[in-house]
């Protein structure tokens, strides 16, 4: 009987209905306080309303008129997620665009003043540069004289760069929507977005049978009282529909959106309006990829303007507010969603209703006992096409210790050797492809260590053959072609894998045959063209004909896991600066990248990978108390290293980027460069994490330009998390051939760069942002793909 009635207190413990008695506590003191004259709040969870109440008067003059949960409200701002938005995104569904068009092409009268590549993606998503809204200073009226106006406004940053809140940009999506449906805006989504869900208190230019139910807002210019008509002025001279502002609805009319956008979102039965792929684009980050704002298309999830998602409600989910006072919020882990809708200018302008907004979100997620989502999930949601703003929002730089992969064999007594022993019947002769990088934590080379003290606790292990990689085993030479050598220290030969013919850049597979394991330990640079990486490959291709294991001992990526940048290289081209299709900057680990060309690649090696222990996807290198050791003669500290992703992708043009200097990838000119102007054409594209000063240089031979002044720029990178380096090179090769038409060699990037569109993309003067946004597809099925193969977390 005890028991029963335990049980009985706990299910009733757990149905209790939730505790909104917060929200009423938050809401009365915003009456008392006179922040609004009245409110309707409605709360959702587990698909039903579970809170809605009005509160305060909806009007006072002549005298109070009570708010009442069936008001209508100006959804102001709302408009643009409401009904624009997924309108627009119903027009994607079909095939209509692509996000990545420049909006000119389907509206060419956009192109003019600077704005020809302007993308719809970046419009949605307001990276588009273009101004707060239209100039309202002189009389105007008209849909076509707003478009007019938007047509030829100049944008204020260049596209991409920053967030900058902007009603034409969905004033210009409203033109979208009319111009690709052949309806007006009204029209169309009357019929194609509120009428499938039935929201039949919804809709612009409400009836004059609908104003006695809807809140007045506040004087016009002529102190009119509106109500019924839109409070936006720039929507009202266009004739009270646009995309950024005219809507009408109501609490229970949005709670309908809400919940089918949840429903669909979940994988439930729903009749929202588009499909769940396409919901799910909508709704998660959609900006530039190294962006401080997150913003999905329309939608908010964190940004200067999303202080009404609270503190408790999760990043990754989503929302919107408006200048009336209203405002949507959406959770799809919890299930859940909060709408709070007001009049709050009603009579006066009052000041804005985020902070109570928040309050009310918080408020409701504590009633709802709403969980952080699991990591795994929410990081998934949050990284789009890549993880960058995951663990890069976490934190600039830790202090973290990492032990890589040699010192955990130490650790291990060589363990993983002891079983490929076994394998191969009680020996192991070994070979170890290694260089200058290749050390443990007390500075001995992982050479050494196999040599002499592998052996002490692996009987029958002999180190047999040394390979070394580009620029020898101690990485400091310089050429192309480097022969075979002998190690002083152990007396060992060296067999060079980087010879004068492409045949001798892989491992003979005579000497492999005499081999049962090869040992690599090599850092990398983190990026595709560095040919260690090919160096890896080609002996995981070999190991596969031969039999021999293949041991990766894995290193950090020096410039972090996270990010995921640049063009993927055309298939078909292998090459030893690309072994396979990947970005410029792939985001992973030696180990990772070996296990991806193994799986990818169908080589069919036996590899085995003894990763690190400490490391995050998120760690420069600087966050891993590791000794900086160059991996090549010209990579001397962590800010080149940053550097070259975007530089080497271009060096093989006509410039210098260094070589031959005391910082080579710190710089770019050429004798033919006006330093000052090129620098501040650079600095003019605003380009985020990195700004431009002019110099000049004298490289020294045997490097290009050896002995000439060369005329350029020196790098200031002032936010490495926001800069995305690849684009920047592209930036720069933009700007060469722009200002130096005749002098700057374009073609010759072509062997690094590795894709021909983005090539003649460049030839023909397309914006560089607009390029890279070309790149976006190639990048998000690569990391899909990365995913299988990645070890090590995020945080």
């Amino acid at each position: 009987m005890i028991f029963l009635l335990l049980s009985m207190q706990l299910i009733a413990q757990q149905t209790a209905s939730p505790d909104f008695s917060n929200i009423d506590r938050i809401v009365d003191a915003a009456l008392k306080a006179n922040t609004v004259p009245g409110a309707v709040v409605f709360v959702g969870h587990d698909g039903h309303v579970v809170f809605h109440k009005a509160y305060g008067n909806r009007s006072t003059i002549p005298a109070p008129n009570a708010m009442t949960e069936d008001t209508i409200f100006d959804m102001a701002s709302l408009t643009k997620v409401i009904a624009t938005t997924t309108a627009v995104m119903q027009l994607y569904q079909q095939g209509r665009f692509r996000l990545n068009d420049p909006l000119s092409k389907y509206l060419p009268e956009f192109s003019g003043n600077g704005k020809k590549d302007i993308t719809i993606r970046q419009i949605m998503t307001h990276y588009s540069g273009l101004p707060p809204d239209l100039d309202l200073t002189y009389p105007w009226t008209g849909k076509q004289t707003a478009y007019d106006m938007a047509f030829t406004v100049k944008p204020e940053r260049p596209p991409g760069t920053a967030f900058r809140y902007s009603d034409i940009n969905f004033i210009m999506m409203g033109a979208l929507v009319e111009k690709l449906s052949g309806m007006t805006l009204d029209a169309y989504t009357a019929k194609y977005v509120f009428a499938p869900m039935g929201m039949d208190h919804t809709r612009f230019l409400p009836p004059d049978s609908w104003r006695r139910d809807i809140a007045p807002t506040q004087y016009d210019e002529n102190y009119h009282m509106l109500q019924g008509v839109v409070n936006d002025p720039t929507s009202r001279r266009m004739g009270g529909v646009a995309g950024h502002a005219g809507l009408f609805s109501t609490a229970n009319d949005l709670s309908i959106f809400a919940q089918n956008l949840l429903d669909l979102l979940a994988g439930r039965p729903s009749k929202f309006p588009l499909n769940r792929l396409t919901a799910e684009k909508m709704t998660t980050p959609q900006n530039p990829a190294t962006a401080v704002a997150l913003r999905g298309l329309g939608w908010d999830i964190e940004s200067p303007f999303s202080g009404n998602r609270g503190e408790l409600f999760p990043v990754g989910s989503f929302g919107h507010t408006g200048w009336t006072g209203t405002d949507i919020w959406m959770d799809p882990w919890s299930d859940s969603y909060v709408i709070f809708l007001s009049n709050r200018n009603y009579p006066d302008r009052r000041p804005n209703t985020i902070p109570l907004e928040g309050k009310l979100a918080n408020a409701a997620a504590q009633a709802l006992d709403v969980q952080i989502p699991e990591s795994g999930r929410e990081i998934s949601r949050l990284t789009g096409y890549n993880e960058s703003l995951t663990d890069m929002r976490r934190w600039p730089s830790r202090n973290g210790t990492v032990e890589t992969g040699i010192d955990v064999l130490e650790q291990e007594n060589f363990a993983p050797l002891a079983e490929l022993k076994k394998k191969h019947g009680g020996h192991l002769r070994v070979g170890v492809l290694s260089n200058q990088t290749g050390l443990d934590r007390q500075g001995r080379r992982t050479i050494d260590v196999l040599v002499h003290d592998a052996p002490g606790k692996v009987p029958g292990l002999k180190v047999t053959t040394l390979f070394s990689p580009e620029h020898g085993i101690t990485g400091k030479m310089d050429t192309t072609d480097i022969s075979g050598s002998t190690d002083p220290a152990t007396g060992l030969p060296v067999v060079s894998m980087y010879g004068a013919t492409a045949a001798e850049r892989h491992p003979p597979l005579n000497k492999l045959r005499h081999l049962d394991a090869v040992v690599i330990d090599l850092r990398d640079a983190g990026v595709r063209f560095y040919t260690y990486e090919t160096a890896v490959a080609y002996f995981l291709q070999a190991a596969a004909h031969t039999g021999t294991d293949v041991v990766i001992l894995d290193r950090p990526d020096p410039i972090n896991g996270s990010f995921v940048q640049g063009p993927v290289s055309d298939p078909g081209h292998s090459s030893y600066t690309g072994f396979m299709p990947l970005p410029v900057r792939h985001g992973m680990t030696m180990g990772e990248l070996a296990r991806y060309f193994n799986g990818e690649g169908h080589l069919g090696a036996s590899l085995t990978v003894v990763p690190m222990k400490g490391w995050q996807r998120g760690d420069w290198f600087d966050s891993t108390s590791l000794l900086w050791v160059n991996p090549s003669p010209n990579l001397r500290n962590l800010n080149e290293a940053t550097l070259y992703p975007g530089l080497g992708m271009i060096e093989s043009s006509n410039i210098s980027v260094g070589r031959g200097t005391d910082t080579p990838f710190a710089w770019v000119g050429a004798p033919w460069i006006d330093a000052t102007q090129f620098a501040t054409a650079l600095n003019h594209r605003m380009i985020p994490g990195i700004r431009f000063v002019p110099v000049e240089f004298t490289p020294q031979a045997p490097y290009p330009y050896a002995g000439q002044v060369c005329n350029g720029i020196q790098f200031v990178i002032t936010n490495r998390n926001q800069l995305n380096v690849p684009e920047m090179g592209l930036e720069i090769a933009s700007m060469l051939y722009k200002m130096y038409p005749t002098q700057y060699h374009l073609d010759a990037i072509a062997p690094l760069l590795a894709n021909q569109a983005t090539l003649k993309a460049l030839e023909d003067h397309e914006d560089p942002q607009s390029i890279a946004d070309t790149w976006r597809d190639g990048m998000e099925q690569f990391t899909e793909r990365r995913k299988a193969y990645l070890m090590y977390p995020s945080e």
